[in-house]
């Protein structure tokens, strides 16, 4: 069963989509609310992100992607002189990349003009999708240059308004390589990941390269580059042996760990690719709660979503989200599910 097939279908109403920032609607960036949800007592409560030590224990162990956001919108002419808008999604072996073309078609051998006097050639649709091509880049620099000096953060139709690149990175951000935020991180401040470890919450990072999304039309996810160090694979380990909780702060985390297992149930360190699809039928091996935001009725991730949370709880959840008026998207509010 397809991701999209499990899609709770609700309507959105358009209020409820964070169209910017929180530092720009409240008191800084973990101004935000926080639904919490507990999987085997359907209990729901209403928080504040302020109030996440409360719900995490010593011992428990707190997973970040420390991925970086690229600028990785760009514009790009057509051989009639047509503009249209390009995003980059990822980079693949020999110089090759899959971008999407938005909301154009495209065919194969067709080049783009890009900023600069670079281009791009389309060789061939990305897998199965529809919209994402692997394509020849011709930058004449390095890609993360390139992108820094002509690039701009990947927005949607509910942006309104341009924010800098620093409005789409998590304060923990060090590894450039995402297309798009990983943003269940985005509230988190320094003061928050000390507050943590002083009360024994330990803290521990992956990279996982998120490429872009769509809200148009609804796919599996894609092959993503990942990285589990030897440090968190060992902290793991020895949270699930003293029988302590594995909380992962975005769906990109679980991807990460869910793909970093060995025969024997273990996480261990990793580097590479990974094209794990996590549904109800795969039972989950190492993550016990998730923190993330609020998706959409197309969102990709409902498969993932369900395996962790139930399809009962995830309905009380989100009908209960959007009866008291949470906020949706990169800049929203957060949902903590946990056992």
């Amino acid at each position: 069963m397809t991701a999209a097939a499990m899609s709770l279908d609700f309507a959105l109403p358009p209020e409820l989509e964070a169209r910017e920032p929180a530092e720009l609607r409240g008191a800084g960036r973990d101004d935000v609310r926080m639904l919490v949800s507990h999987r085997d007592t359907g209990e729901i409560e209403h928080a504040h992100f302020l109030d996440l030590p409360r719900f995490l224990e010593a011992g428990d162990l707190l997973v970040l992607n420390t991925t970086a956001t690229l600028p990785a919108a760009l514009r790009a002419q057509r051989a009639n002189g047509e503009e249209i808008a390009l995003h980059y999604s990822t980079s693949l072996p020999g110089g090759l990349a899959v971008l999407e073309p938005r909301r154009v078609s495209v065919a194969t051998g067709e080049v783009l003009t890009l900023p600069g006097g670079a281009r791009t050639t389309f060789l061939a649709p990305y897998r199965d999708s529809k919209r994402l091509w692997i394509a020849q880049l011709e930058l004449g620099m390095p890609l993360l240059d390139f992108l820094r000096q002509h690039g701009r953060p990947i927005t949607y139709s509910y942006i309104k308004s341009a924010f800098p690149l620093d409005a789409y990175q998590t304060v923990y951000a060090r590894d450039a390589g995402s297309a798009e935020m990983p943003s269940a991180g985005r509230p988190f401040t320094i003061p928050m990941l000390a507050n943590l470890r002083r009360r024994g919450v330990s803290v521990a990072r992956v990279v996982l390269h998120a490429g872009v999304a769509s809200l148009e039309n609804p796919e599996k996810p894609y092959e993503e580059c990942l990285e589990v160090p030897l440090r968190t694979a060992e902290l793991v380990r020895e949270t699930k042996w003293n029988k302590k909780r594995v909380v992962a702060v975005g769906t990109t985390v679980v991807r990460a760990l869910e793909s970093s297992v060995d025969g024997d149930g273990f996480v261990v360190a990793s580097r590479g690719w990974t094209d794990l699809v996590i549904t109800p039928e795969r039972r989950l091996r190492v993550i016990d709660g998730l923190l993330t935001g609020f998706h959409g009725p197309r969102a990709t991730h409902w498969a993932m979503l369900e395996a962790i949370a139930g399809r009962r709880q995830l309905e009380r959840a989100y009908g209960a989200a959007l009866s008291e008026r949470y906020l949706w998207h990169e800049f929203g509010d957060l949902h903590l599910i946990l056992p």
